[in-house]
């Protein structure tokens, strides 16, 4: 790795400040961006430590909602959303493997928006509501493409909102190595409808199915997305799975996700 200085703020003011330098770089649980400075693939002058930002922390139930602390881990969404919101935390507890799930956090997965991470399902299947130090944004328009968000340069991810709704369920085929999702969807209905996101298919990162939401709205069954198909067009096809198959599974995995969760 490059040297590089590194600073741990103790409050959002303090990381904002900090992050304010030439090269600085924020750093959640680092799950992503420590083995991106091992291969050379980036040279930031500072990093910024997010982990000793106390307001930063920690899962709590705020009426219809879960607030989750940008800087919290998935070992710890996977433990204290499990009675608030237990789709949410069955995700969270899929996610890597302990070593993963002990350091990385919800907030760096969604700065990060990989194509195939978990937590951009959740917060885009939940309609949940991303939360800066400057502002709030909504997740249908906080998802911009492949390692591309509404964030600016600067910004940080300091808790994240989700709207409980009546059921959910995270289904997910795990790729064995990487234990990122082949294909998974996240389902959740709500008073207003059901909303169903997909991630690891596409080329354009996660997004939503709204074919699959109407049908689902009407009928909350499996059998209700009986002749939906998607295209396989913008799907990612590699060593892992053609683009055709993954566009089939992402209606394999809806349907269990609603059997599942009904």
């Amino acid at each position: 790795m490059y040297n590089f200085d590194f600073v741990k703020p103790a409050t959002v003011d303090e990381a904002v400040k900090a992050l304010g330098d030439e090269d600085a770089q924020a750093l959640g649980g680092g799950q992503t961006l420590i083995p991106t400075l091992k291969q050379r693939l980036a040279s930031p002058s500072k990093l910024v430590s997010l982990t000793g930002i106390s307001d930063m922390q920690g899962v709590t139930k705020d009426g219809d909602s879960v607030v989750i602390g940008g800087g919290t881990t998935h070992r710890v969404v996977a433990e204290d959303a499990a009675d608030a919101y237990p789709g949410l935390a069955g995700l969270a507890g899929r996610i890597g493997d302990p070593a993963v799930r002990n350091r990385g956090t919800i907030g760096g997965s969604l700065a990060n928006n990989d194509p195939s991470a978990c937590y951009p399902a959740a917060a885009l299947g939940s309609g949940a509501t991303i939360v800066t130090n400057t502002r709030e944004i909504a997740a249908d328009d906080y998802f911009q493409g492949m390692f591309t968000t509404a964030l600016e340069e600067g910004e940080i991810i300091t808790q994240v909102r989700f709207p409980i709704p009546k059921v959910s369920h995270y289904s997910k085929i795990a790729q064995p190595a990487s234990r990122f999702p082949l294909v998974a969807v996240f389902v959740a209905q709500y008073a207003g409808g059901v909303r169903v996101a997909v991630t690891g298919a596409s080329n354009n990162g996660v997004f939503r199915w709204s074919e699959a939401e109407a049908a689902l709205s009407q009928n909350f069954a499996a059998d209700a997305l009986e002749g939906l198909t998607l295209p396989a067009d913008d799907m990612i096809g590699d060593l892992h799975g053609t683009a055709a198959y993954r566009a089939h599974l992402v209606g394999v995995m809806t349907r269990r996700a609603v059997t599942a969760a009904s």
